[in-house]
């Protein structure tokens, strides 16, 4: 998650649900969050909303509204965002508009994307104008469509995008940019939102914020004299030479493309309950079914070559003696389930690529070895059990980086739900080992590997690790990710109705941490991560 949007502890943005991380890649998407008030409007940046329930531990905050599978039992994009486009003059009220939905519409995973993020660079040249207010900030040559249209494409499509921060004082783009993630909902608001052919042939539906002008320059006044400390003089010229001409040329022939014109901007209630009335049943339209569907298919087929079992030894069946024993003690638990992931972290690396690598011993002679060929290894844990797999990767793998996805089951639809991610920067060019204790249907896997795609990753430096596996699991992740390398210490056949592994280890979670698991507990059920 990422300054810049609306969301929580990033800056003044509104988050869409999600968790307010901190550090490197932190949940590189949603928003700052925005109070309410209705105070004179700042200059927009790209935003995304959220509010409670929540849920705080002493580390973090992680949203209990989680974001439902937007991908079908094949892996692959079935469920785009849900683009909302708002145009309007200058100070018309278009941000106010999209906060009022924000907050109707009450579903996670919304993201507000301004065009203010998008105005191209200067040059020296326009920059002397700009200060002089002799440059055009309300014409179409200002906005970088290019880039604007490639943004609101993938993010519409669930992927991981990268905003421009744009420096007013400056008139250029920061060094650092931020990353959004995982739109249900996209409002996408400007002055040319409907400029440009491209754009609206993403928007599915189309707000027009009409707003009499002389209100519009009260507000543009009030705004560039308090907030920016220009005079009054600047903002008229301005208005006069650019402003007002441009909405008359440009902006105001475009009302008549909007499915939806509301006057009086965000005091009109009566527009914005028929808008939010419209949304909610275009997303209802949009839900999926992915466990189920899963639970369906790929019977009696033989299992994977992308499948590696770790060889059944005397002592790794021993090992899953005692885990799969009830009466095993907690202590002994932890400590053969450590013995058994160290094991499996050392057979998953060696599927990592390599190449040869001649160094000199100590006595002088070349010794032809091999070497690791690759940027780097990041390692994912799907909370909470993954994470315990954290130390074996570790301790086998100098300076790894570690990334982290938080999967719930909805009690109420079955279905997965993403809350929380935090993946490092650059993730894009790495080979990343994926770790889950167990893997029942995989439907959690699923919606790890499908964030992992997002973000950019290659299907095939994925490497799934998993303690335990049900045929089930190593068969629904095959199928949809043909190319991820799939790697456990056993495969059990079965797969009951409450989705638990047959014969199974139990939770493994509640095993391990000393939890009671609840009645209805599945094995890949993530709950409240224990810090």
């Amino acid at each position: 998650m990422a300054s810049g949007f609306l969301q929580s502890s990033l800056g003044e943005v509104w988050m869409a649900r999600i968790l307010h991380g901190g550090g490197e890649g932190s949940l590189d998407r949603l928003l700052p969050s925005v109070s309410t008030g209705l105070s004179p409007r700042k200059r927009t940046t790209s935003q995304c909303k959220s509010e409670p329930p929540l849920l705080r531990t002493s580390k973090r905050t992680i949203y209990t509204a989680g974001r439902p599978p937007w991908y079908n039992e094949h892996g692959t994009q079935s469920k785009e965002a849900f683009v909302i486009g708002l145009c309007g003059g200058s100070a018309s009220g278009k941000t106010t508009v999209a906060r009022k939905i924000i907050e109707a519409l009450d579903v996670p995973w919304v993201v507000l994307l301004s065009m203010d993020s998008f105005y191209k660079v200067l040059s020296p040249e326009e920059q002397t104008l700009a200060a002089s207010n002799d440059y055009n900030f309300d014409h179409p040559d200002a906005f970088d469509f290019d880039l604007l249209t490639h943004t609101l494409r993938k993010l519409k499509q669930g992927k991981s995008v990268k905003i421009p921060v744009y420096d007013f004082t400056t008139h250029g783009r920061q060094k650092e940019w931020k990353t959004v993630y995982g739109a249900s909902v996209i409002i996408f608001e400007g002055i040319m939102a409907f400029a440009d052919k491209a754009l609206l042939q993403l928007l599915d539906m189309k707000i027009f914020v009409d707003t009499d002008s002389d209100i519009r320059l009260v507000r543009r006044l009030r705004r560039d004299i308090s907030e920016r400390g220009r005079d009054i003089e600047g903002v008229i010229k301005q208005y006069n030479k650019f402003v007002k001409p441009a909405f008359e040329q440009y902006i105001e022939p475009t009302m008549r493309l909007a499915d939806i014109v509301v006057p009086r901007g965000g005091g009109n209630m009566v527009a914005i309950d028929l808008i939010v009335q419209h949304v909610h049943s275009q997303l209802e339209e949009r839900e999926l079914s992915v466990r189920a569907a899963l639970a369906s298919a790929h019977q009696a087929q033989p299992l994977p070559q992308t499948l590696s079992v770790l060889e059944s030894t005397p002592q790794v069946r021993g090992m899953h003696t005692i885990i799969r024993n009830k009466e095993t003690s907690r202590d002994e638990f932890i400590f053969y389930s450590k013995r058994l992931m160290r094991l499996l972290i050392e057979r998953a690396l060696s599927f990592l690529p390599s190449q040869v690598h001649v160094v000199q011993t100590p006595q002088g002679e070349d010794y032809e070895g091999r070497t690791f060929h690759g940027k780097r290894i990041t390692g994912v844990s799907i909370l909470r059990a993954g994470e315990t797999m954290e130390p074996a990767l570790r301790a086998v793998c100098k300076d790894v980086r570690i990334g982290k996805i938080l999967i719930q089951t909805n009690q109420d639809t079955g279905e997965p739900e993403l809350h929380y991610l935090r993946l490092p920067k650059d993730i894009s060019e790495d080979h990343v080992i994926l770790m889950d204790c167990t893997v029942s249907t995989g439907a959690a896997a699923m919606m790890a590997v499908r964030v992992l795609l997002d973000h950019d990753v290659q299907e095939d430096k994925i490497l799934l690790v998993s303690l335990l596996m049900a045929e089930m699991g190593v068969h629904s992740v095959a199928y949809a990710f043909p190319q991820v390398k799939i790697i456990t210490t056993a495969v059990d056949k079965k797969v009951n109705d409450l989705f638990h592994i047959i014969p199974g280890i139990g939770n493994f979670g509640d095993r391990y941490f000393g939890t009671d698991a609840p009645p209805d507990w599945s094995d890949e059920e993530m709950d409240e991560p224990s810090y």
